[in-house]
C-alpha cells in the first residue's frame, strides 16, 4: 500500500471509529428526509406530476440528495470543534498528506451519508416506492459524490472562520436557495417559466433530474449525461480547492 493511500486508510479509520462510537449520530442525520416522506409524499400520491410511475420517483430521488445537501455542508463544523482543541494543528505537523487528510474526512462523511441513504430508500420500498434496482444503486452513487463534493466545500470554509457562529450562517445561506432552486421536493417544470429557467444555474438540479431519470429505468438520458458530468466537476473542483486550502493553513 502506497504512503497516500495507508494515510488516507488512517485518517478514514480516525474518523470512522468516532461516528461508529455515536450510534444517534448514524441514525439521527436521517430524521429530516424521513419526515418528509412520512408526512409530504402521501399528499403526492394521487397527483399527475410527470409521466413517472408513481411520484414516490419524483420524490425520493430529492430527499436523497436533500440528506447530502444538508449533511454534507454541515460537516464543517466538527473540523471548527477539532481546530479549538488543537487536534488540527497537531495532525498538521505530522507527514501525512493533505489531500489523505481530507479525502479520510470526507469519505467517512460519503459512507455515513449512503448508510442512511439506504435507510431511507428502505422505508420509501415500504410505503410504496418501486424502483429499478441498477436505478437506486446509481441514486447512492450520487449521494457518495454530492458527499465529497460538499463535504470539502464545508471542511475548507471551517478552516476559514473562527468559531460556528460564523460559519452556521454561510451555510443556511446557501444551502436553502439550493434546495428551492433545485427541484427537490417537486420538479422546476411545475413552477413558471422564469423559475425553470433560473434553476438551470443551479448544478445540484442535474443531479436531481438524474437520478429521477434513473428511478424510472432511464439510463441513457440527456439528464443523465449531463446529472454526472456535473457532479464529477463539482467533486473535483471541491476537493481541489479544499486541498489547497489545508495546505495554505499549514504553511
Amino acid at each position: 500500500m502506497t504512503p497516500f493511500l495507508s494515510d488516507t486508510a488512517l485518517v478514514f479509520g480516525r474518523y470512522a471509529r468516532q461516528t461508529l462510537r455515536s450510534r444517534l449520530h448514524m441514525g439521527f442525520g436521517v430524521l429530516m428526509p424521513l419526515l418528509y416522506l412520512l408526512f409530504f409524499g402521501p399528499l403526492l400520491t394521487d397527483l399527475p406530476l410527470s409521466s413517472a410511475d408513481s411520484s414516490w420517483q419524483l420524490l425520493v430521488p430529492g430527499l436523497l440528495l436533500q440528506l447530502g445537501l444538508f449533511g454534507a455542508s454541515f460537516c464543517g463544523f466538527g473540523i471548527i470543534v477539532e481546530k479549538q482543541y488543537g487536534v488540527v494543528e497537531r495532525m498538521r505537523v505530522t507527514p501525512v498528506s493533505r489531500l489523505a487528510l481530507l479525502l479520510g474526512r470526507v469519505l467517512r462523511d460519503a459512507l455515513l451519508f449512503v448508510f442512511q441513504s439506504v435507510l431511507l430508500v428502505l422505508a420509501a420500498l415500504a410505503m410504496g416506492l418501486r424502483a429499478p434496482l441498477p436505478g437506486i444503486l446509481i441514486g447512492f452513487a450520487f449521494v457518495a459524490v454530492l458527499t465529497v463534493a460538499l463535504a470539502s466545500l464545508s471542511y475548507a470554509l471551517a478552516l476559514k472562520v473562527t468559531a460556528p457562529h460564523e460559519f452556521g450562517p454561510v451555510i443556511n445561506a446557501v444551502t436553502m436557495p439550493s434546495m428551492l432552486l433545485s427541484g427537490l421536493m417537486l420538479p422546476m417544470s411545475l413552477g413558471p417559466k422564469w423559475l425553470d429557467v433560473l434553476s438551470h444555474f443551479m448544478p445540484f438540479r442535474y443531479l436531481v433530474d438524474a437520478v429521477r431519470a434513473a428511478y424510472v429505468g432511464s439510463y441513457a438520458s440527456s439528464a443523465m449525461l449531463y446529472g454526472v458530468l456535473v457532479a464529477l466537476a463539482l467533486a473535483a473542483v471541491s476537493v481541489t480547492v479544499c486541498t489547497r486550502t489545508f495546505r495554505r493553513a499549514a504553511a
